[in-house]
């Protein structure tokens, strides 16, 4: 709980202090006077004052503000050259859209460093989605008619090249029908399934898992792996004349030949090497003396220009997801049940910072996206509802009266009300014991 806290805090705290630096930096730098820097609503628990501003931590840190001289419409204006309605609309478009701005930036700039250093991850996330097993013989692509060896090479129209493409996109489809398009034995079918809602934030999940070849990851000297050239690195395609076994399977094959010669098809780098090995029984244990993993793993070690290219793709992918989610909440197509509140963020913060420093940046910068995203979104009230009004003035060459104003920002309002209710709600409905309080649930 402690943990999911404070990392609460520091992801929020760096999001909010960076969407409100842009604005401020903009404000200042076409010649509006700020007021008050923010960071938090209510109540001010510290301030400092420094020329004509008044910068402050506030009680509820869930968001924070920028306020500037002239800025409100129904307060007394001067008129002069330092205030916010007193400049053009260009300018005053600029310092609305830098807040936006600054959280796009930081979660390219974030996911850059987080990819220069490097990582390992699994292969198959870059690999065709070629079904491996079902691991659930009841889920639902085994009620569907899916087989070991299909390939997904289409959701709902939309073309599947990657595993980690497929598990971006399935995750926001629990509970609704979708269309598979399945390549078997070079013929394309269509199948009709309906994903499951998996774990407390019910993503979608069809039970399907990808064809995994275990990896050496260690070899013991003088045992029979070292006495036959293993190395760490090498990947089994193939034991006992079997294809594509996983490392159940290779345990098993290895415990059956016991003093006996055990076939093995190694993929080391870009070459297929065929390697036998005798397993040696030690007491009631048959080993080989070699530590495997599970699923082959890649390592990416990208200078930084590539790191540069990767956070772009990356951004470019969750852009594209976050996009389609939001269209998802219109068409009925994404269940509002996924969308996430405070709590929820706290709880994967908490889960993240507790993984390492990696994980919790990576949220952060994926959160910061989110939130540049959504502030552009044309909702009065937000970033990206003010300049739609500035937009529609433009276009009237005119304008709108106060009233006008207040009735759209009002109508915002309402709407980004009923979207926090529904957030919060469900964020206590996946807290366990609440949920049990709950009769309809």
């Amino acid at each position: 709980m402690t943990t999911s806290f404070f990392a609460f805090v520091f992801v929020l705290g760096v999001l909010i202090f960076v969407h409100e630096l842009g604005h401020f930096l903009m404000a200042r730098r076409i010649g509006v006077r700020v007021l008050t820097f923010s960071l938090g609503f209510g109540p001010k628990l510290l301030n400092i004052r420094r020329g004509d501003t008044e910068y402050c931590i506030s009680a509820i840190p869930l968001g924070g503000y920028v306020k500037m001289a002239g800025e409100n419409p129904e307060e007394a204006r001067t008129g002069a050259a330092d205030e916010f309605l007193s400049k053009s609309k260009w300018q005053r478009f600029q310092v609305l859209v830098m807040g936006p701005v600054m959280n796009i930036a930081l979660a390219f700039v974030v996911m850059t460093l987080v990819l220069y250093q490097g990582a390992q991850v699994p292969a198959f996330e870059q690999q065709p989605v070629v079904i491996g097993s079902l691991p659930d013989p009841n889920g639902p692509a085994a009620r569907a008619g899916l087989k070991p060896g299909d390939r997904i090479v289409s959701l709902d129209g939309r073309p599947i090249d990657t595993w980690e493409q497929f598990a971006l996109v399935i995750l926001g489809k629990a509970k609704r029908e979708i269309t598979l398009g399945i390549e078997r034995n070079g013929q394309l079918l269509n199948v009709s399934l309906t994903p499951d809602a998996v774990g407390k934030f019910e993503v979608g999940d069809i039970n399907v898992a990808p064809v995994m070849h275990p990896q050496v990851v260690g070899v013991n000297p003088g045992e029979p792996a070292a006495q036959v050239g293993l190395q760490p690195g090498d990947v089994v395609m193939a034991a006992g004349g079997e294809q594509g076994v996983n490392r159940d399977r290779l345990v098993a094959l290895i415990k059956a030949h016991a003093d006996q010669p055990l076939p093995l098809s190694v993929q080391r780098g870009d070459r297929l090497l065929e390697i036998s090995v005798v397993p040696r029984k030690i007491g009631d244990t048959v080993m080989i003396g070699a530590q495997l993993s599970p699923l082959e793993q890649r390592t990416i070690e990208p200078t930084f220009a590539e790191a540069v290219k990767l956070s772009f793709q990356k951004n470019w992918e969750w852009t594209k997801l976050i996009v389609q989610t939001l269209a998802g909440l219109f068409t009925h197509e994404t269940s509002v049940k996924q969308l996430m509140g405070p709590v929820a963020i706290a709880d994967l913060s908490g889960s993240a910072a507790a993984a390492g420093w990696i994980p919790l940046f990576s949220l952060m910068a994926m959160i910061s996206l989110n939130l540049g995203l959504l502030n552009l979104m044309p909702i009065p009230v937000l970033d990206g509802g003010h300049i739609f009004i500035l937009a529609l003035e433009g276009l009237a060459r005119r304008d709108f009266s106060v009233r006008v104003k207040e009735k759209m920002l009002l109508a915002g309002f309402v709407l980004l009300l009923m979207l926090m209710v529904t957030v919060i709600y469900n964020d206590l409905m996946r807290i366990q014991w609440i949920e049990r309080l709950v009769p309809w649930r």
